[in-house]
């Protein structure tokens, strides 16, 4: 895909930045890991639109398999079918990412911050063209929703992979413990609504991240 522009400003707040001044080492040690991040991904992603048949226990039509947990058939109380998605930025971060970190635990952090902005930023721009196309239909998507939050377990992740092809298509995998593979990847699902419906508030409650969460330890949230 097109290069994108990755946010100085949400670097620092994955870096935990909160409007101190920044030494001329760290400013130059960002701005060269924005351009070496932007350099080796490789962005990719795959998605595939699913009726949901909710009286078979939210089942995704066409396949077997049926979206386990309350908190995303909440999630989906207003949508009669889904999108679901999954996005990489490659192997080369992953490998930039760990050779500094056995050479340089400040370089590996800053471009991990970069990493982790800029797979946000596809995954918005994936979205933003995903809502154009079902604008047309009069229709709009409720944020993203990913395996880790609330009580729909990372366990999904195989499942997700598999209906997406995903490691055909984009070479996204998991391992034997449902980590994604790249690491600097994301899995996602989006119901499909019409324009009456009212967005709710993300809630920070149930996300792994909640401990750790530069976004709501900054007041805001990450838009999930």
């Amino acid at each position: 895909m097109e290069k994108i522009e990755i946010n100085r400003n949400e670097v620092l707040r994955y870096l935990g930045y909160k409007n101190q001044e920044i030494d001329n080492i760290t400013n130059n040690l960002i701005d060269e890991s924005i351009e070496e991040i932007r350099d080796l991904m490789e962005g990719k992603y795959v998605y595939k639109f699913f009726k949901i048949d909710k009286g078979k226990g939210f089942l995704l039509e066409g396949t077997n398999f049926k979206l386990p947990g309350q908190d995303i058939k909440s999630h989906l109380t207003d949508a009669d079918s889904c999108i679901i998605m999954g996005v990489t930025l490659g192997h080369k971060v992953d490998r930039a990412i760990r050779y500094y970190g056995k050479v340089s635990m400040a370089k590996a952090m800053i471009l991990d911050a970069c990493a982790s902005t800029a797979i946000e930023e596809i995954c918005d721009k994936v979205n933003e063209d995903l809502l154009k196309s079902v604008k047309a239909d009069n229709r709009i998507l409720t944020s993203r929703y990913s395996p880790g939050y609330g009580d729909l377990t990372l366990d999904i992740q195989e499942s997700i992979l598999d209906i997406l092809e995903a490691k055909r298509s984009i070479g996204l995998s998991a391992t034997l413990h449902n980590i994604l593979i790249p690491r600097k990847s994301v899995t996602a699902i989006m119901g499909i609504v019409n324009e009456t419906y009212e967005k709710a508030q993300p809630s920070c409650i149930g996300c792994p991240q909640y401990d750790d969460c530069s976004y709501r330890k900054g007041g805001g949230t990450c838009g999930y």
